[in-house]
């Protein structure tokens, strides 16, 4: 980086925002799975949106390309730049304030930099419920949970990142800032700008701040860990809960035999919750916001419905806070499991949830016909179509063996899913992993109407650079 660059930025925001050092940069250039490594002329940290405007218009004045950076937890290499890049990485991670809750409206005001499970506190701590729940949520920021829509574990009642939003402030591309923190449910006056950065990965502007909805604390909630023979029986249940539970339930997660061996085998303090080993398992958790209704009531009397009409084959049901938070983990830490097992690749792709059994089936033959001993790791959001359809490499071969089958592999999944008429990204974005992997799928106008949108707002290409389009 220029004398004169690097004295610039220090100027707009201070000698300690500014790193430069290879060693002090180095977390910020590599993602967290170590899968992609980039460079940059420097980190910059901001703390206010001014400071952000200010960088984003010297970077549009000198042509230096901007990487939005938030927890770092992109599983698509979206918040790391490329290789010999000329760009910075603007890390947002001292604007962390939550700067207004209005209890009447339920809704927060709050900066991009904050960390999911402080805003899951701060709600808490108003009596209110933010529901986004997601593995990295310890360390994942709301700026990234909005760049990339994300999904989570609670979508099948309270939706993704982008139902859950009603403003935001971004900074442009040319360093000006646009001011849509509304928190109106009803705003009918054109188009609704906020949704083209939501799910955006940072190629269109800089988020720095938005309005959340808040929502009532449960007054109740139950969770459930089901033994199910198929997918198919998995779909049985669903909708009979569905039927009869309407909008309590509030997680239905789908995990096979091997996620839960992977979990047993490599993270401490876990137990399997069965008596029995099943090919298949629910992790099911209703919540009541009523007092006149009690969630485990209700979620025990509909499993006992369901083992009598063999839509589940044994349950057990949590009877604390301590045994439920047990049965999550379990389901949390498939994805850190998994990494002691060798080379992935994963698959974060959606389809109908009528579809689920279906494409369990036909994608799990086809790759175990192309590739014998390959082992499926598949598990998620059954409840809204979202399925994470990881392979782990067979336990004879080397990684990078495997990974030189990487293409074929997707190619297997994402065409089946395409024909399913699904998504090959449901929920972790395209980033740099899937920029040309999309191209297979979406139709050439569509694509073409995504790079209009890229030339009309970030003319000179500066904005996440090589990512999603």
């Amino acid at each position: 980086m220029s004398d004169s660059l690097q004295d610039q930025l220090v100027t707009l925001i201070g000698p300690n925002a500014v790193i430069t050092q290879a060693e002090a940069m180095a977390p910020h250039l590599n993602d967290w799975r170590g899968r992609y490594h980039g460079d940059a002329l420097a980190v910059v940290k901001p703390n206010s949106t001014e400071q952000v405007a200010a960088i984003v218009k010297l970077c549009a004045q000198t042509r230096i390309a901007i990487v939005p950076q938030g927890g770092n937890t992109s599983l698509c290499g979206a918040s790391v730049p490329l290789e010999n890049s000329q760009s910075i990485v603007l890390n947002l991670a001292r604007m962390n304030q939550v700067r207004a809750v209005d209890l009447d409206n339920n809704t927060m005001t709050v900066e991009a930099g904050c960390v999911l499970a402080q805003l899951q506190q701060t709600a808490q701590d108003y009596d209110r419920l933010f529901p986004l729940s997601l593995a990295a949520e310890g360390s994942c920021t709301i700026g990234g949970n909005l760049s990339t829509n994300a999904g989570g574990t609670a979508v099948l009642r309270y939706g993704n990142t982008r139902e859950l939003t009603l403003g935001l402030e971004v900074v442009l591309p040319d360093g000006q800032v646009w001011s849509g923190l509304r928190s109106l449910r009803k705003d009918n006056t054109g188009y609704d700008i906020k949704q083209m950065f939501i799910g955006a990965e940072g190629t269109l502007g800089v988020i720095t701040a938005a309005v959340m909805k808040l929502f009532p604390q449960p007054k109740s909630s139950s969770t459930a860990f089901v033994g199910v023979t198929s997918p198919s029986q998995a779909l049985q249940l669903f909708n009979q809960l569905r039927a009869n539970c309407a909008e309590r339930l509030t997680g239905f997660e789908l995990i096979s035999r091997l996620c839960l061996d992977f979990v047993l085998r490599h993270i401490p303090n876990t137990s399997d919750p069965l008596a029995t080993p099943f090919p298949w398992y629910l992790l099911i958790e209703l919540s009541e916001s009523a007092t006149a209704v009690d969630a485990s009531d209700m979620l025990e009397q509909e499993l006992g419905v369901a083992l009598e009409k063999s839509a589940a084959v044994d349950a057990v049901v949590a009877k604390s806070t301590a045994q439920s938070q047990a049965l999550w983990s379990l389901r949390e830490n498939i994805s850190e499991a998994q990494r002691f097992e060798g080379a992935s690749i994963k698959h974060d792709i959606s389809v109908p949830i009528s579809s689920i059994a279906e494409f369990v089936t036909r994608a799990s033959t086809a790759l175990e016909a192309a590739f014998p001993a390959i082992r499926i790791v598949a598990f998620g959001h059954m409840g809204d179509g979202n399925l994470h359809f990881n392979v782990s490499r067979p336990l004879a071969q080397n990684d990078t063996d495997f990974f030189a089958e990487a293409h074929r592999i997707n190619e297997i999944v994402h065409d089946l899913v395409h024909a399913m008429n699904g998504s090959i990204s449901a929920e972790h974005g395209l980033g740099q992993l899937k920029r040309e992997e999309i191209t297979r799928y979406k139709s050439p106008l569509e694509l073409d109407l995504m790079r209009a949108v890229k030339r009309a707002w970030d003319p000179f290409g500066i904005m996440n650079p090589a990512k999603v389009i």
